[in-house]
């Protein structure tokens, strides 16, 4: 017995060995790509040294003789720090990503290549100015100065992704930036899926209810539409619940998730030291690194700061000396869904408004897929765009037998500067300047919001689609393409997008809230982001007669909820302090203990807080408790509550109270009934997964920030290692917006926000701030990796100075690219 005790002893010990031995040889091959930031190069593509000086967050401020040079450089920063997500964007828009992983991302894979985003990029490269043409190239010569630095040298295949997939990293070209510009475009355009929503709910509510719950804001001259099967005979009611999602990577939005952010801006009259404030924080869903990547650039224009996107030579949101600028989704509606009519006899031949059939434009495409059958694909277009199969977008839900859907989108462009729009707005040096730089933008719509010498301004740019005003649906809705007036109609001038411009009350702000009120055709949209957070915005605004960075800072990182305010007086009205004292133990008495919390609530949505946690619970389950008897399996796919909603049913605005009567039961319910009942079930909920002790629960632990990562994040136990989460303040309604999952174990996780925040002071330049929600590292094993997030989740800043001295001083590295001498 003792000789078998000692020889296990030494098995175990043998193999702890061996484990600690293997995990120091897999450290060693992972840690291999780190990035040494002091580390010189001679490199070919440059015309003089480029110096790249690092501070102590790892922003690169890079300085060069020529703007060429310049983004050389920043393509070859890019591609140390990100070098795997680039990839991946890139995939992702070209359609590959099943050569990786095989069947499971088939579906994005075929989505991408109906769309032929990738061959409109490449017909985009000729469209671009001879400026940004040459940026271009000079940043795809940076990125593959990068790779070939990987490929000869032992720099362990340039991220420990690319460990796990073949190793060859194809060269960067001009059209992959553009690319990933429409690939952002289609990640913001959220038109398509409201479409077929209300498609299909015309077939099962009248027009009042639709009109419920899909409140509009239309402005005037807006008619009744036809429910959707009067529109399209042969579409039939279904009540299955809509999944937009097509796999890993899906670069489709969710539904109410299509893009947010917010931005404002305060002239010079309105500002405390006399200078115009600009705050500027776009919103997208979270990953592993944040997809913003911090950088400065010396350009011969001036230097720019801020945040870009890898694969992408511009500073997308950020300041010069002279001026800053910020985004936010404009919501315009450029997306329509176009029902064409086969040929019966032919179903190669679609149906034109003159009667006629004309052949569709097709051939075909290969998908490769890892370890599976090569996929082909026939691609079709026909005069309305690209043809869509069922699942895109769920078309295939409202189309029906004989019929096919296209997507008609001004991002479907082969003639697309949206690129050009970017870098010329970088070297803009006043308002006027940028507002005319943002006529080339043609996707995503956005609206631009400017400070600077001129003052301020916010201005849609963006291709806005024109439509005949007989549109059978106003866009709302798919629609026949056999009818005449289907379809754009060409595109609206420049001068008409909506334009403002040092406004008298010397504020601007956007939440993606409406911003015009145009009847039809004229429009901008019937889909609106936001009408909750606006009302915060301006309630902090008029609350001070002049601001400084600190007050904009504040309003940046306000988590009280307009919602719950507004809400739970409305639908508790009848169950505050009424009823029997009830005895310890009893749900009665639970239920009591909750309303005194709330009673008391100023709508904070701190982390720390029960609060927030039975608030945003009680109305998640009484917006479900309201709308399943009438939709069903529908109801699933209402994944977040819709406040103007509950409130129209809680005023019965229109007779919208009944929606509170239960149908399938005898008994009339009430609105008070269903309240009380939505508590009481979202209550239990919230004892079975966090306890009894009501008090002691926390937003935070519920509402994490999920920075999680694309592939090493679904691991078993690395995913312990790369994904990043954060207890978080904020929700679904507040300025420092933390969009709820609304769906899974946890809906109440915190998926989509700011991953960029940053506040320029245009009278103390240098005193301007900002920060992302991780870091600048994609590699997980680099401290950079999240450095960051722990002050973004506090909501702290780091310096944004273009003081070249201040980023010497704090230097982390100093990398110089030297030219490679001229060859023989």
């Amino acid at each position: 017995m003792y000789t078998l005790f000692r020889w296990l002893v030494r098995l175990l010990t043998a193999a702890a060995v061996l484990g600690g031995v293997g995990l120091l040889l897999l450290y060693w091959f992972l840690s291999r790509s780190l990035v040494d930031y002091d580390e010189d190069f001679t490199v070919k593509g440059i015309t003089a040294p480029v110096e790249v000086v690092r501070n102590n967050d790892s922003v690169p401020h890079i300085f060069g003789k020529s703007d060429e040079d310049v983004y050389f450089a920043l393509g070859f920063v890019h591609a140390q720090d990100r070098l795997w997500q680039m990839t991946m964007l890139r995939r992702t828009a070209q359609g590959r990503l099943s050569e990786l992983f095989g069947s499971a991302t088939l579906g994005v894979d075929e989505l991408m290549r109906r769309l032929d985003l990738y061959t409109l990029s490449l017909d985009s490269v000729a469209a671009q100015d001879p400026k940004t043409l040459a940026a271009l190239q000079a940043y795809s010569a940076g990125v593959n100065a990068w790779i070939e630095q990987v490929n000869s040298g032992a720099r362990g295949r340039g991220a420990p992704e690319f460990w796990m997939f073949e190793p060859e990293i194809s060269a960067w070209a001009p059209a992959d930036s553009i690319a990933i510009l429409k690939l952002m475009a289609l990640q913001l355009s959220g038109h398509a899926e409201a479409e077929v929503l209300r498609a299909r709910l015309s077939m099962i509510l009248s027009a009042d209810r639709l009109a419920d719950i899909l409140p509009e804001d239309p402005g005037k001259g807006v008619a009744a539409l036809p429910d959707y099967a009067a529109l399209v005979p042969g579409a039939l009611p279904d009540s299955k619940p809509l999944d937009f999602a097509l796999g890993p990577f899906s670069p489709l939005p969710p539904l109410g998730m299509a893009g947010a952010s917010n931005a404002w801006a305060a002239a010079p009259s309105r500002s405390a030291a006399g200078a115009a404030l600009l705050a500027s924080d776009p919103h997208l869903g979270f990953t592993a690194p944040t997809i913003w990547y911090l950088a400065r650039l010396e350009l011969t224009t001036g230097g720019v700061i801020g945040g870009t996107i890898p694969g992408v030579p511009a500073v997308l949101v950020g300041r010069s000396d002279q001026m800053g600028w910020g985004l936010t989704t404009a919501y315009l509606d450029d997306q329509d869904l176009v029902i064409e009519k086969l040929n019966p006899d032919n179903p190669e031949e679609y149906l034109r408004p003159d009667g006629s059939y004309a052949r569709f434009d097709s051939r075909q495409s290969i998908v490769t897929v890892k370890d599976g059958t090569p996929l082909t694909l026939t691609l079709r277009w026909s005069d309305h765009g690209p043809i869509l199969s069922g699942k895109q977008f769920e078309v295939g839900t409202v189309t029906p037998p004989g019929h096919v859907a296209a997507l008609s989108w001004t991002a479907l462009s082969g003639a697309d500067t949206t690129m050009t729009a970017a870098l010329r707005l970088m070297s803009s040096q006043n308002v006027a300047e940028a507002i005319e730089a943002g006529r080339l933008q043609i996707a995503p719509a956005q609206n631009l919001m400017l400070a600077g010498p001129d003052g301020i301004a916010l201005q849609v740019i963006g291709q806005m689609p024109a439509r005949d005003a007989a549109h059978p649906t106003q866009g709302r809705m798919p629609a026949p393409g056999w009818l005449p007036a289907t379809g754009f109609k060409g595109s609206f001038p420049y001068e008409d997008n909506p334009r403002f411009l040092n406004p008298p009350s010397g504020l601007l702000g956007n939440t993606n809230n409406k911003t015009v009120d145009r009847p039809f055709p004229d429009h901008l949209s019937f889909l609106w982001g936001d009408t909750q957070r606006i009302q915060r915005w301006l309630t902090l605004m008029k609350s001070r007669e002049v601001h400084t960075r600190e007050s904009f800072i504040e309003a940046q990182l306000d988590t009280v909820d307009p919602t719950s305010r507004a809400l739970l007086p409305l639908i508790g009205a009848d169950l505050w302090f009424t009823g029997d004292p009830a005895p310890e133990g009893t749900p009665e008495r639970f239920r009591q203990r909750a309303l005194m919390l709330l009673a008391e609530w100023n709508g904070e949505m701190n982390e720390h807080l029960p609060e927030p946690l039975i608030a945003d619970a009680w109305i998640r389950a009484l917006m479900d408790r309201l709308i399943r008897d009438e939709l069903g399996p529908m109801a699933d796919s209402f994944t977040h509550p819709d406040p103007v909603f509950i409130e129209r049913v809680f005023r019965n605005v229109n007779g919208a109270s009944v929606w509170c009567d239960v149908i399938q039961s005898a008994a009339v319910e009430t609105c008070t009934d269903l309240a009380r009942i939505a508590l009481d079930e979202a209550l239990l909920r919230l004892q079975e997964k966090w306890g009894p002790n009501l008090e002691s629960w926390r937003w935070g632990d519920a509402h994490q920030a999920t920075h999680d990562h694309p592939v090493l994040g679904q691991v078993p136990l690395l995913r312990h290692f790369v994904n990043i989460r954060q207890s978080t303040s904020g929700g679904d309604d507040t300025l420092m917006r933390g969009r709820t999952a609304g769906t899974g174990d946890n809906p109440f996780l915190n998926v989509h926000g700011a991953g960029y925040r940053g506040v320029y002071d245009f009278a103390d330049p240098d005193s301007s701030v900002f920060i992302t929600a991780t870091g600048q590292s994609g590699h997980p094993l680099s401290r950079h990796y999240d450095d960051l997030g722990e002050l973004w989740r506090r909501g702290e800043y780091i310096p944004m100075s273009l003081d070249p001295a201040l980023a010497r001083a704090a230097a982390l590295g100093v990398m110089v690219l030297t030219p490679a001498p001229a060859a023989d």
